[in-house]
């Protein structure tokens, strides 16, 4: 018979429904007779004892929750019976303590790679084209038209092939196979973004955006870029060019900047723009992959429509990939603050040393506090359909969301904007909406992130690659044009997390050299959205 339940930790007094359970349904769990209370559907939590209203919650060994009520043994946790707790962290009470995976089998591998001057070497080679400020939003579109028509020529989809013979009354033919032409360029993709933001908000907010955007052009993914300015906006050229001197002092990439307050009429600054960048985006086509060491990576952690299951198979898969990487001296980020509530002392106690553990956790108190003081907060975070699929708490939540970055030591540190540089998993400080964090950490260098799902998001990014991996084989059948890869057989118990996330990282190395295109990538799903440090969960 199939696995009916699991627990995660010894000292755990909760254990995770693998199926769907009936009411007055027997089973046998660790030696013990339960009889079920309740309807427990799969990914939710079952009380393996009898709890007195306050009692702890354990989940991952961490404390996950309190009992809002008694809860009796084999009865269902819910939003009802229990509410946000977590345990507190102050500063750094251990020293790290590690042992690495075996990678003898991963020290030899390679991906195919674009090497740029400064040592990064990128999964992508991109020429990107953004503003400094909303105002030009419009001139951006107005590119992205004219060289996406040119450049790949026209992409005529399925649903635009359907609407056309709609028009022309050929209704019985509405849906026809996609017209597609070969591009101009074969080893230069050519992107755009735009936001919301350079003007109108505090200062801060565009220093913070002129460092994020510096960091998309530093990112080895890209080639170089196009900016366009108005002029008199907050988030000057010279603050940009600032941002990306501070980054990088020694950036050999070309970077074309206009500000259409000098230049005349909208014409003749999309003329010269278009002139200008067809030149160097000619020349970054040049630009072949050559191999490179799996230490090159620097790979994004990050979670969206989480479930029940996603703490147990998605994430501890990536937490394998993570160690493997760390151990190769390459970068896993992990991400999404607001998801590590509760898990700051394990954290803090993982970094290399205190000044580390301190930056950790105060970045933490002031972001929890920024939320108190808008009238939310951390517990807050889980979204419906998270509740829905069995995380009914923030901090269980996160106790499953840190398994992302595996077990290897915190080598560093880093806030929202700041550009990873050290080897090692690195902490970077983003919200936990999912579009916000993955542009900031694709800003801070990531040139591939891994996203796991237990629901199914679309999520993607304009330079890199965003890999979806599933919690649950059920998703990967239900939307496998946005799923790249499946952990369920883990939950099935058909593979281990260590098998799993072997294949995963043979996965990646595939997408990294150009050989496999992540699903949102061919979705065109290029998600960009800056983190305003105004309260976001």
């Amino acid at each position: 018979m199939a696995l009916q339940l699991i627990k995660i930790h010894p000292d755990d007094n909760v254990a995770i429904a693998l199926v769907d359970l009936k009411a007055n349904q027997s089973l046998t769990f660790e030696g013990q007779d339960l009889t079920l209370k309740s309807d427990v559907q799969a990914k939710h939590k079952i009380a393996l004892h009898d709890f007195s209203k306050g009692d702890s919650i354990f989940m991952y060994g961490v404390l996950v929750g309190t009992a809002a009520s008694p809860i009796k043994i084999g009865e269902a946790l819910t939003t009802e019976n229990v509410v946000h707790n977590s345990s507190t962290a102050t500063k750094k009470l251990k020293e790290v303590s590690w042992e690495a995976p075996d990678i003898t089998d991963w020290k030899a591998k390679t991906f195919n790679g674009f090497h740029r001057a400064d040592g990064q070497v990128g999964t992508q080679n991109v020429w990107l084209f953004f503003p400094l400020v909303f105002c030009e939003n419009r001139n951006i579109q107005q590119l992205k038209e004219v060289f996406e028509k040119e450049l790949y020529t026209e992409d005529v989809s399925s649903h635009r092939m359907q609407l056309r013979n709609l028009i022309s009354g050929n209704a019985e033919a509405a849906v026809s196979t996609p017209i597609k032409k070969k591009p101009v360029f074969e080893n230069i993709e050519v992107k755009f973004i735009t936001h919301q933001g350079g003007c109108g908000g505090i200062r801060q907010d565009s220093e913070l955006l002129a460092k994020l955007l510096a960091g998309y052009v530093n990112n080895p993914n890209v080639a170089g870029a196009t900016v366009l300015s108005l002029g008199c906006q907050n988030l000057q050229i010279q603050i940009f060019k600032d941002a990306l001197e501070a980054m990088n002092p020694n950036m050999k990439k070309p970077v074309l900047i206009y500000e259409q307050q000098q230049m005349g009429t909208i014409d003749n600054m999309l003329s010269t723009i278009i002139q200008d960048s067809f030149v160097e985006i000619k020349k970054a086509n040049d630009n072949l992959r050559k191999p490179a060491p799996l230490s090159k990576l620097k790979i994004g952690l990050e979670c969206g429509g989480s479930d029940g299951f996603s703490g147990i198979s998605a994430n501890p898969t990536l937490g394998r990939v993570s160690d493997i990487l760390s151990a190769l001296g390459g970068s896993p980020i992990l991400s999404e603050f607001p998801e590590l509530c509760g898990v700051e002392q394990e954290l803090m106690d993982r970094c290399v040393d205190h000044e580390k553990a301190d930056k950790f956790i105060t970045l933490m108190k002031a972001y929890e506090k920024s939320a108190i003081d808008a009238g939310s907060g951390f517990d807050m975070n889980p979204s419906p359909g998270n509740i829905k699929d069995g995380l009914i708490t923030d901090a269980m939540k996160s106790a499953g969301a840190a398994k992302k970055g595996g077990t290897s030591p915190v080598a560093d540190v880093k806030d929202y904007g700041e550009y990873v540089t050290e080897p090692g998993l690195n902490l970077l400080c983003t919200p936990g909406n999912d579009v916000e964090s993955t542009t900031g950490l694709v800003g801070s260098g990531a040139n591939i992130v891994l996203f796991t799902t237990g629901l199914g998001t679309p999520t993607g990014n304009p330079i890199a690659p965003v890999i979806k991996v599933s919690s649950n084989t059920k998703l990967a059948e239900e939307m496998s044009d946005i799923i790249d890869f499946d952990t369920g057989p883990v939950v099935r118990g058909e593979k281990s997390i260590e098998e799993m996330g072997d294949e995963l990282m043979e996965f990646i190395i595939q997408v990294a050299s150009g050989e496999k295109s992540a699903k949102a990538d061919l979705l065109g799903q290029d998600d960009f959205i800056p983190w305003k440090r105004g309260v976001s969960l």
